[in-house]
Order: structure tokens, then C-alpha cells, then sequence
């Protein structure tokens, strides 16, 4: 394996071209909101009702005709779809597994398309979603880490997924519904699809407000994770600003294997990063970091790495989620054997940690962890090109 592999793609990103046309309105933080309704003619003295009532038609009922907003006048009606449209994300195509998993193809401004996947359980729907056209990183064990980044997600294309999915399963209330009433079929969101989130800081940041919002989508923040492969800088910040979950692309417990696994260690490696953890759950008032750790076959699966890893984690408020290898088409790597895995969390769980096995769901749609790849750039490559991008040496 080349100790060259690079940590990003070398890559122009394609610049997102704004629509001439009207404003949409899906994305814009609240004073942003406000504001282009004063600038559209809302008297500044309606401004903060007006933006109450469309924030709730909105985001809390998942209404987009602004004539179907009834405690609106039909000309104050017709002024704002003469400025403001509200658009999301197209759903293209929908795959649902046979464990119920459903894979969402979402094509956005520009042609792009991006892959959003449901989850649903006994006790919770959760919604993975992306924050970048392919990706920042080139994690070799990743199949979204083969696309090359095309461009970050804006505010509205992010929260957008979230609206596309509760589309389809017909999660808004019903005229006359309150808050609450009903389960939530969307009721937890991970930011675990297609990119690198704290590469697209501010606008993941405004999207997850959006949908933390009491007067809209109303998420607690206890029930938003979001996924990183250890953009140190950004975590503080993210803590700060967003006050989510934390969940952290782990993988591995030298920087001589995580520097081939998640290229992005060489840049902060695995000191750096667990200083920055330690200080999360303090400044988040976070209950515990996630530890996201891939079970590769004879790669980081012994039982010393398990020892290891309790040593590296030691203090951190933390659960280690297990994740058995989710195989692709080309992958170079193999997912651990399952007496393997239980071994290595019987370690973690005797030493006081949560170390649950995640179930692969959606394997038989390529819905499963690391898999999500859009269906444009899905294009066949050889074991041996992959290895190749990645600088890994094959068999």
C-alpha cells in the first residue's frame, strides 16, 4: 500500500450555478427568510408573522403551493409565487430492500444526483443523508470515496432530502394535526451519506437548523449524528454552532493503518483527533462520542487493535459502533469473519463500552454503509483500478 495515496481528490469542484428565476425559499436561515420577504414588499411590520406562518406551511406541513396556504390573502398569495418558489430535492428512483431499507436517488440543481437512505426500526426511522456531490476524502474501504467531489450541497438541497423522504412516506401531519400526535416515521437523521459533512460546514450547519427548528421538522439534536473522518478544526466549531450527535469515522488504532484507511489522518492524525473529541462532549453537552469502526478482514480486527483501541478512548465519554465490511463491486478489502467480530466486541463490551454489531441493512440496494455511489459516476472499474486510486497494492 503507497503511503502517497492521496488525502482529497485532486479536483476542480464544479461551482453550483444559482437559478435565474424566483428565490427558493427551502435552505434560507431565519433572518435570511425575514429579509427576502421585506425585500419582495412584506411590510416590515408583518415581516416576523408572515415568516412564522410560511416557516410552519413550510417545514412543519410540508406544504410548497403557496395557494394552498389558507390563513394567507389570496394577493399576498400571489405575491410571493411571483418571488419565492419552494423546491427540493427530484426523487428519481426509489429501491426498497427486502429489510424494508428504502435507497432514494435525489437529482438536484445542475443535473447531479446524490443517494439518501431510510432506515426504518422498531423504534425509530433513521434518514442518512449527503452533504457533498461524491466526496472530499479518499477512504479506501469507502465506495462513495471512489467519486470524485463534484460540489457541496446548499442548505436547501441538504434539508431538502429530508422533506423528499418524508414526501414519500407520507410522514407530514394532516390539516388540523398537531405536533406530536402521531409517530414520526423520520425521527432521527444521520449525516452518513455521500461526503465529508465538516467539509461543508456552513451549509450542513443552517440545514441542521432548519430541521432543529420547534416551529418545522422540530428534530432534538440528541436524534441528529453527524459523521466525520476527522476534520479536527471544524470540531469545535461544530459543537458550538450545530450541538449534534458526533460520530467519528475511526477504523483504526495506528496511524500507520489509518493513514492507508482514512488518508485523512495524515493530516491530523489519531492524537490530534481524540483531542479534539475529548473536549466534544463537554462543549456540546453531548452524552458520548460514536466510534465508527469498519471490521476488516486481517487488517484491524485482532484482538490487540480491540485493546488498543479501549486504551486510545480512555476517558472519552464513547460507544464503539462495529460495522461488518459492507462489500462492492471492486472492493479491496474483505469484511472480517463473524467470530472474529463478536470476539473483538466481547473485548470492548467486558471493558464497560456499548459495542454494538451494526445489522447491514439494505446490502441487497447497495444501501448499506460505504456503498452509496449515484448512478452516474457508478461506473464499472477493475479491483485492481480502485486499488489502484486508492494506493493499495492488490493480490
Amino acid at each position: 500500500m503507497s503511503a502517497d495515496a492521496p488525502i482529497t481528490h485532486d479536483v476542480l469542484t464544479i461551482p453550483r450555478k444559482v437559478p435565474e428565476g424566483p428565490l427558493n425559499l427551502v435552505g434560507l436561515t431565519r433572518p435570511a427568510f425575514r429579509q427576502a420577504l421585506i425585500a419582495a414588499g412584506t411590510p416590515e411590520r408583518q415581516a416576523k408573522m408572515r415568516e412564522a406562518q410560511l416557516w410552519q406551511w413550510i417545514y412543519h406541513r410540508g406544504v410548497r403551493d403557496f395557494s394552498a396556504m389558507t390563513n394567507l390573502s389570496k394577493a399576498y398569495r400571489a405575491q410571493l409565487a411571483e418571488n419565492f418558489s419552494v423546491d427540493i430535492p427530484e426523487i428519481v428512483s426509489r429501491q426498497v430492500s427486502a429489510d424494508g431499507t428504502r435507497k432514494y436517488l435525489m437529482r438536484i440543481a445542475g443535473g447531479h444526483e446524490v443517494e439518501t437512505v431510510y432506515i426504518p426500526e422498531t423504534d425509530r426511522g433513521t434518514l442518512c443523508i449527503s452533504s457533498q456531490v461524491g466526496c472530499t476524502l479518499t477512504c479506501s474501504f469507502c465506495h462513495t470515496g471512489t467519486q470524485k467531489l463534484v460540489r457541496n450541497l446548499t442548505a436547501g438541497e441538504i434539508v431538502g432530502q429530508v422533506m423528499a423522504a418524508r414526501d414519500d412516506l407520507g410522514d407530514w401531519p394532516t390539516l388540523g394535526e398537531g405536533m406530536g400526535e402521531r409517530p414520526r416515521l423520520v425521527s432521527n437523521i444521520v449525516l452518513m451519506g455521500m461526503g465529508e459533512p465538516l467539509y461543508n460546514f456552513e451549509n450542513v450547519r443552517d440545514a441542521m437548523k432548519i430541521a432543529m427548528d420547534g416551529e418545522g421538522i422540530s428534530l432534538s439534536r440528541r436524534r441528529i449524528t453527524l459523521s466525520t473522518s476527522g476534520v479536527v478544526p471544524e470540531i469545535a466549531r461544530c459543537a458550538e454552532e450545530i450541538g449534534c450527535l458526533m460520530a467519528v469515522s475511526f477504523h483504526a488504532t495506528t496511524d500507520e493503518v489509518r493513514d492507508r484507511l482514512v488518508p485523512i489522518n495524515r493530516k491530523w492524525n489519531i492524537a490530534t483527533l481524540l483531542e479534539a473529541l475529548r473536549a466534544y462532549p463537554r462543549l456540546s453537552n453531548s452524552e458520548r462520542i460514536t466510534f465508527e469502526y469498519v471490521m476488516l478482514k486481517e487488517v484491524n480486527d485482532s484482538e490487540a487493535d480491540a485493546r488498543r483501541l479501549l486504551k486510545l478512548i480512555s476517558g472519552i465519554p464513547a460507544k464503539i459502533n462495529l460495522i461488518p465490511f459492507n462489500e462492492w463491486p471492486g472492493a479491496p478489502y474483505e469484511r472480517s469473519d463473524w467470530d472474529r467480530i463478536e470476539a473483538f466486541a466481547d473485548i470492548i463490551y467486558k471493558a464497560g463500552y456499548a459495542a454494538p454489531i451494526r445489522t447491514p441493512r439494505g446490502e441487497d440496494i447497495m444501501a448499506a454503509c460505504g456503498q452509496l455511489k449515484s448512478a452516474t459516476e457508478r461506473a464499472k472499474k477493475s479491483r485492481a483500478e480502485i486499488a489502484a486510486e486508492a494506493g493499495l497494492s492488490t493480490p
